[in-house]
């Protein structure tokens, strides 16, 4: 529950005022944001420490950026309703151990490139009224944040900012997929976390000017006496460069080096509650969340029935794919498909292709099923859509990003 309210509020004037110019922003929004993202790493470059480079240059933290501003100033005088959206946005900033003092910085060079870019439009009116509005929707994730950090750190070995952990195994999965299994160095105890969570990496890298910060789904059950992410190495192709995190895990990082992380946290998780029966979709690397909740469940839910259904280019680099194989012949409740869309001589698998709705009706047992999915944003779009389709209702949809949230 928001309690901002109880702060003094906004006169009638100033919620007019950034109601009536929303729609002016959001027509230039990424060009504001991509200013502002100038002013931000020109005037404090030691904040290039937390923010993905990578999503910048992709344009894709800017546009998730303007989406997040524009959605909270059109709901000022209601910013209830825009709760699920700060707090998803939250568990990530709380994972990159965002602080409190860092919004007045981040306020200060939003109003700069609001006037940089929409020059004499930019009145004094408009700007004292959005700054106002963004004070009240920094508290508010001030708020909801601090709120994350309490309940972290009053865990069982929780703990708030970033812990070293050792590499105490580190697997090839595939061509392009690595495994690293971690266990704190100071061999204190590790928190519960929820299938479906995710961790930051932070990576030191050497010769590297600024600290890189990663976030990677764990992709074994909670309960073990150490965490495993699955990573997938991002090799450069044609505009996209390489990623400098997997690249420096895959290659530099081995067995007994330390790597600092944060606590587990996210919004996207297993409903272990739920008995309907469990479909896991993903595509890639998509698969590190649906791993996790996948030994989850015949963990806890032994008689719930799952379709685990995995979508890659071919068995190169399929990961896990014995893992998966090993669970579905010891579980008769796990039903296991593959889905290759450039099958390799030799390749065993279910379905050529993409997934389609048709090989979903086929497959599954009907559409009153949990669908959880996560992979590449065609790959997820395209199966909102199916779904959509086959009329499932939207609350049993559930969906993670890798990166900047976008609309599907």
């Amino acid at each position: 529950m928001i309690t901002t309210q109880e702060k003094p509020a906004l006169d009638q004037k100033t919620i007019d005022t950034v109601k009536a110019t929303v729609p002016v922003l959001a027509e230039h929004g990424e060009s504001i944001t991509k200013r502002f993202y100038q002013l931000l790493f020109q005037n404090h470059p030691e904040l290039k420490n937390i923010f993905n480079q990578t999503n910048q240059r992709k344009g894709r933290q800017p546009k998730a950026l303007a989406n997040t501003v524009y959605a909270a100033a059109q709901y000022i005088d209601n910013l209830e309703a825009i709760v699920p959206v700060v707090k998803q946005i939250a568990h990530k900033h709380r994972s990159l151990n965002i602080k409190p003092e860092q919004y007045p910085i981040v306020g200060e060079n939003l109003l700069q490139a609001i006037k940089d870019t929409l020059g004499d439009q930019a009145t004094d009116e408009i700007i004292t009224a959005w700054g106002k509005a963004y004070g009240v929707i920094a508290d508010v994730f001030i708020e909801v944040e601090q709120e994350m950090y309490h309940e972290v750190s009053r865990q069982t070995g929780g703990w708030t900012g970033f812990r070293n952990f050792t590499v105490a195994k580190k697997v090839k999965e595939s061509d392009v997929i690595t495994s690293f299994y971690l266990k704190p160095e100071d061999g204190g105890l590790l928190p519960e976390f929820k299938p479906g969570h995710y961790i930051t990496v932070k990576a030191e890298i050497p010769g590297e000017p600024y600290n890189h910060l990663r976030q990677y789904s764990m992709s074994d059950a909670p309960g073990k006496d150490y965490f495993r992410i699955s990573v997938k190495r991002e090799d450069s192709i044609e505009d996209h460069p390489e990623g400098v995190v997997s690249n420096y895990l895959h290659k530099q990082v081995e067995e007994g080096d330390i790597l600092p992380i944060s606590a587990p946290g996210g919004d996207f998780f297993l409903d272990t509650e739920n008995e309907k029966p469990l479909v896991l979709l993903s595509g890639g690397v998509g698969q590190t969340p649906m791993l996790s909740m996948l030994n989850t469940v015949v963990e806890k839910q032994p008689n719930r029935p799952v379709y685990f259904i995995h979508a890659a280019q071919n068995s190169a680099v399929h990961g896990l794919k014995k893992e998966v194989q090993n669970l579905t012949n010891a579980h008769t409740q796990v039903n296991a498909y593959t889905c290759y869309s450039t099958p390799q001589a030799g390749d065993q698998y279910d379905y050529e292709g993409f997934v389609t709705l048709d090989w979903l009706m086929e497959i599954l047992p009907s559409n009153d099923c949990d669908f959880y999915f996560c992979g590449p944003e065609g790959f997820m779009r395209s199966l909102k859509q199916s779904l959509a389709e086959w009329n499932v209702p939207d609350e049993q949809i559930h969906y993670e990003f890798f990166g900047p949230n976008i609309e599907l």
